[in-house]
């Protein structure tokens, strides 16, 4: 537990990435070599193993992937697309291509339990009822990431953590609101 908490720090030989910055497109060979048992070498097991050389990156593609998952759910490809490599779908993201899953719009902006946020919303039908859901992220969250400043998001995130409200309905919105630690937020409610 010791070593991972070094790794997860950095160290000097391996500091951890420069989450602002944009992500190198790597690829590692695959395979975990588990050590030998009776000097007999075993077979690589699937998966890729992550050593204290490519931690920086590492994290550098776990936080970003993370934010593009933020963004993407607040309904903006735009801000999406920076956060990804090619080859994890960056130009899906892209202005110009549909995507049923990139179909959505960050467009809209309600304040849920007193915090304002900015997303995007649904209106659907459930069981014959009309209901509106609401999927999107904190505004001053969302802008940092919508910048790129993805060091400040967590900064503020982090620091946001603890004051996060316990209630799950909105008298205002008159529905169900879920926030979750990272600043999304996601609330339905039915519609006349």
């Amino acid at each position: 537990m010791r070593r991972m908490r070094r790794w997860l720090s950095g160290t000097g030989a391996a500091p951890l990435g420069n989450l602002n910055a944009q992500l190198r497109d790597e690829a590692w060979p695959p395979g975990i070599h588990p050590p030998a048992d009776n000097n007999k070498e075993p077979s690589a097991e699937p998966g890729i193993h992550v050593t204290e050389e490519i931690t920086g990156w590492f994290q550098q593609v776990l936080a970003r992937t993370s934010a593009a998952g933020l963004t993407a759910f607040a309904g903006d490809g735009n801000s999406t697309a920076p956060y990804l490599t090619t080859r994890q779908g960056s130009r899906r993201f892209s202005a110009g291509i549909a995507h049923a899953a990139t179909g959505s719009v960050q467009d809209a902006k309600y304040t849920l339990l007193g915090i304002p946020f900015v997303g995007t919303d649904h209106v659907f039908r459930l069981n014959g009822t009309r209901v509106e859901a609401f999927s999107g992220v904190h505004a001053d969250l969302f802008g940092h990431l919508s910048l790129g400043l993805l060091e400040q998001y967590r900064s503020d995130v982090y620091a946001l953590r603890s004051t996060w409200p316990s209630d799950t309905w909105d008298e205002k919105w008159n529905g169900p609101v879920s926030i979750h630690q990272d600043g999304s937020v996601l609330a339905m409610h039915m519609l006349p």
